[in-house]
């Protein structure tokens, strides 16, 4: 019965007088409490507060700074605006050439129908002007040197009646948008 009575005095401690157990309250005792470290040196001064034209001075100077800032971004974002605009309006006047190959094409053809003839040859007009609005002009071919910034030569003929490197003959009108060229001259280049 010894041993039964031991081991029920052990439960019945107190875990707070037990030497190796830390209280549970979180309670600092003088065993777990560490000991405070001591100041040493000087005390430093707090900088002197900056006068009124010291801050008025910084707060114009953030002021200039951020317009400055907001300036670029403005000049910036105008520029980046102009550009797409002349990209766009390049790739639509890009996807309407064909339209106007095929009217080209038709005017050349011969046809009994007048009315329909003269329906084409306005439809043809109005094309011309929606791109000379739009900014685009033709490329000259036909008699010009050729340069190979605006012309594309598909065939070289040799013909004494032309001078060298004459276009005598354009298969496909190029354009240009501004100082841009959208599409070359298909063109035939003598000599």
């Amino acid at each position: 019965m010894s041993g039964k009575k031991k081991h029920s005095e052990a439960e019945n401690e107190n875990p707070a007088e037990n030497e190796n157990t830390a209280p549970e309250t979180g309670e600092v005792t003088p065993e777990t409490q560490e000991p405070a470290e001591e100041v040493t040196g000087t005390v430093e001064e707090a900088p002197p507060a900056p006068s009124a034209e010291e801050l008025i001075k910084a707060e114009k100077d953030r002021y200039l700074r951020l317009a400055a800032e907001y300036d670029n971004y403005r000049k910036r974002t105008q520029k980046e605006m102009s550009a797409l605009y002349a990209t766009v309006r390049a790739d639509t006047v890009t996807k309407l050439l064909p339209v106007y190959d095929n009217l080209e094409r038709a005017l050349k053809q011969d046809t009994e129908d007048a009315a329909f003839k003269k329906g084409i040859e306005m439809t043809m007009q109005q094309m011309n002007e929606i791109l000379a609005n739009l900014g685009v002009t033709p490329i000259e071919a036909v008699g010009q040197q050729f340069n190979a910034n605006l012309h594309n030569a598909v065939r070289h003929i040799e013909d004494d009646n032309y001078g060298k490197n004459v276009i005598v003959e354009e298969y496909q009108k190029g354009f240009t948008l501004g100082d841009n060229v959208i599409r070359f001259s298909m063109v035939v280049v003598a000599n």
